[in-house]
């Protein structure tokens, strides 16, 4: 609470000095209508929207991977992560078969994540491997067996053309222990250091010191099969500068693809026009390839998550703390105590309400009869997607135009 009453004092200052910055330049806005997202109206349009998307199952909590900053100590966007090229290594391990017939080689640039493998995966049409799939290896250091398995993801023209799987802390893994069944086995924790999940002498490094480790570990037991140098992609922070991890964590999602579609067809059918037109091109291509929105942060200062729990982990979606109170009463039979949900929702998430929450809306006022739908939106590039795309998507969900 002292953080945030710190918070608001910082705003009214910075904020002042952006007005009053705009008023010498000239603008001239109505000033009478001056809107913060974090404005009484706009904190109740972001509540409804909230609870109404919940309900019509177009927002969901759900354990999956998201760009997690270990600094910060919170989910962030693909759009606040910066792919910087930097000199690394693959090492290539080799794990050997359960039964001791041989072994299958693989190569990794993050050797620490090889604690939480759960399958070495092989293309279905590389002969090399075709006799070993369905067949296990001993993953070495944690001593425990996992499958080798056919899938599409690997390329029989890169390396050994065999790759090892890590659901929790990998992007493709994801997708390929999702196909696949495996467990998801976390190794990090919030800080980004081994955790419980991993042999005891791993447990509380730093992933960067686990990762020495494990290298030579596997020198020692005799399985390392060489290093070779590499310049690669690592995603980072833009505001921390950390190299971001995926991370396997409860977030809340909003089904993107869902709430895209009538959006792009409205680029489509000429109803709303990009000047210059090439950067439909952009728009296009983010929207056609739209994932679930992650709408969750673990920060301090934003709109806090309408959402509560029960002492079972049952979950009350509400606009206020009374009607989900009420919800958990009648469920339980008894007065029981709630705990509202601690995440904040990504800035994009109510600012995407803007053009007609800051007219009204859901109220049917004067204001947003005449005024919405918009006519001209005046921006840069770089925020196509961050919050054009999402005011265009909200914007039809909850208005109809």
């Amino acid at each position: 609470e002292d953080f945030i009453a710190k918070v608001w004092e910082w705003k009214a200052r910075s904020g002042g000095a952006i007005v009053n910055q705009l008023r010498r330049l000239g603008a001239s806005c109505d000033w009478s209508r001056e809107r913060f997202t974090l404005d009484e109206g706009l904190s109740a349009a972001v509540r409804k929207v909230f609870v109404q998307l919940y309900r019509e199952k177009l927002l969901y909590r759900d354990k999956r991977l998201v760009n997690w900053d270990p600094q910060f100590q919170t989910a962030i966007s693909d759009l606040e992560v910066e792919q910087r090229e930097v000199d690394g290594h693959y090492w290539h391990f080799a794990y050997p078969l359960e039964d001791g017939s041989g072994e299958i080689v693989v190569a990794t640039t993050r050797p620490e994540t090889m604690l939480g493998d759960t399958a070495v995966a092989v293309h279905p049409s590389d002969e090399r491997y075709k006799a070993l799939v369905g067949r296990a290896v001993r993953l070495p250091i944690v001593n425990r067996p996992i499958p080798i398995i056919a899938d599409e993801y690997p390329d029989p023209e890169k390396g050994s053309g065999a790759v090892k799987i890590t659901p929790a802390h990998d992007f493709n893994d994801f997708a390929v222990g999702k196909r696949h069944n495996l467990p998801m086995i976390n190794v990090f924790d919030d800080f980004a250091r081994i955790n419980d999940n991993a042999p005891p002498e791993y447990r509380g490094l730093d992933r960067f010191a686990a990762r020495k480790k494990v290298v030579e570990e596997f020198e020692r037991l005799g399985l390392l099969r060489g290093v070779e140098k590499t310049r690669h992609t690592v995603p980072h922070g833009d505001r921390s500068g950390v190299v971001v991890e995926p991370y396997l964590t409860d977030q809340w999602y909003v089904a993107a693809e869902v709430l895209a579609q009538p959006a792009i067809k409205a680029v489509e059918q000429g109803e709303t026009v990009f000047e210059p037109r090439h950067w439909e091109k952009t728009y296009f291509e983010w929207m056609r390839n739209i994932q679930p929105w992650c709408v969750s942060r673990q920060l301090w200062w934003g709109h806090r998550i309408p959402a509560w729990y029960g002492p079972d982990g049952k979950v009350f979606v509400a606009e206020t703390e009374e009607e989900a109170q009420r919800q958990a009463d009648e469920l339980y039979g008894r007065p029981t105590a709630l705990r509202q949900d601690e995440d904040v929702l990504d800035t994009w998430f109510s600012s995407g309400l803007w053009p007609f929450s800051t007219l009204g809306w859901p109220e049917k006022t004067e204001d947003l009869r005449r005024f919405y739908p918009t006519h001209t939106l005046v921006t840069g590039f770089d925020i196509i997607f961050f919050w054009v795309a999402r005011m265009m998507m909200q914007g039809i969900h909850f208005t109809g135009q």
